[in-house]
C-alpha cells in the first residue's frame, strides 16, 4: 500500500532514468535498440552464411529478435536494478520513499526501453511477412510474465549486492551462462529433440527465461509453442516476486545498516 502511494514519485524517477540515458547522446533513442540489432545480424550473418545452421526456424532473422531483444532487457535489468540501492544509497538513507522503489524503477525504465526497441521487430516482420498465427496473444502474456520475473529478481538481488560484495560478478557470470542456457540461438524444440538426459532437460525448464522467450515465439512459429515450458515460466515469474518481496523486506534493516 505503501509502495501504491508512491506510485507518482516512482514515475518522476523512472523518466528521470531516462531523460539522463538520452540526454546528451547523439544516438538517442537508437542506443535501445542498436545492442540487439547488431547481435542479431552477427549471430545471423555466422549460422546463415558460415555455418551450416542445424537449430532454429525460418526467417531465422525474426526467430533471433524474438529472442534478442527481450534477453537484451532481461541482462540490462537484471545488472542495474541489482545495484540500484548502492548506486544511490544517498537517497535510499535520506528519504521516506518505500526502498522497492529504487530497484523496481530501474525496472520499469528497461521495461520503458524494452517498448522502444519493439519497432525493430516489427519492421523485419513487414519484411519477411512470416506466417503470423492464433498464438499471437502469447507475446503481451510473455511481457508480463518477464516484467513479474525482474520485478522479482530486482528485489531480491538488490539487497543481496548490497550485504555480500561478490554478488556483482556473480551476476555477471550468470548472464553469461544463462544466455547460452536460454533459447536464443536456438529453439526449445531442439533442446527435446537433442541426445541429452531427460533429467537434464526438465532442469533446462526450471530456466524460466525458456518458457518466456518460447511464449515470445509461438505467434510466429507455431512449432514453438510447447505449453509446459511456458506455464513453469509462468508459475516460477509469480514465485520470483512474491520470494524477492518477502526477501527485500526481511532484509531491510541489515541492508540499510551497509549501505
Amino acid at each position: 500500500m505503501t509502495l501504491w502511494k508512491a506510485r507518482s514519485v516512482l514515475g518522476l524517477l523512472v523518466r528521470r532514468d531516462l531523460k539522463v540515458r538520452y540526454a546528451d547522446s547523439l544516438l538517442g533513442y537508437f542506443w535501445s535498440i542498436l545492442d540487439p540489432l547488431l547481435m542479431a545480424a552477427v549471430y545471423w550473418f555466422v549460422f546463415t552464411k558460415i555455418f551450416s545452421r542445424p537449430v532454429g526456424e525460418e526467417p531465422y532473422i525474426i526467430f533471433l529478435l524474438a529472442a534478442l531483444l527481450p534477453w537484451t532487457w532481461f541482462q540490462n535489468c537484471v545488472g542495474d536494478s541489482s545495484r540500484s540501492l548502492r548506486q544511490d544509497s544517498r537517497l535510499v538513507r535520506s528519504t521516506r520513499l518505500p526502498r522497492e522503489v529504487w530497484p523496481l524503477r530501474v525496472v520499469l525504465s528497461k521495461t520503458v526501453e524494452f517498448g522502444f526497441s519493439l519497432p525493430v521487430l516489427g519492421i523485419f516482420l513487414l519484411i519477411y511477412h512470416p506466417h503470423v498465427n492464433a498464438h499471437l496473444w502469447l507475446f503481451p502474456v510473455a511481457i508480463v510474465m518477464q516484467l513479474l520475473l525482474l520485478s522479482g529478481l530486482g528485489l531480491l538481488l538488490a539487497p543481496l549486492e548490497v550485504l555480500l560484495r561478490d554478488i556483482d560478478p556473480l551476476i555477471r557470470v550468470a548472464m553469461r551462462v544463462l544466455f547460452y542456457a536460454s533459447p536464443v540461438l536456438y529453439g526449445i524444440q531442439d533442446v527435446y529433440d537433442a541426445g541429452i538426459p531427460q533429467v537434464l532437460k526438465t532442469l533446462y525448464l526450471l530456466n524460466p527465461m525458456s518458457g518466456i522467450i518460447t511464449a515470445y515465439r509461438a505467434g510466429f512459429f507455431p512449432d514453438a509453442v510447447h505449453w509446459d515450458a511456458i506455464a513453469i515460466a509462468g508459475g516460477l515469474s509469480v514465485f520470483t516476486l512474491v520470494f524477492g518481496w518477502f526477501v527485500f523486506a526481511r532484509s531491510e534493516r541489515s541492508m540499510l545498516k551497509e549501505l
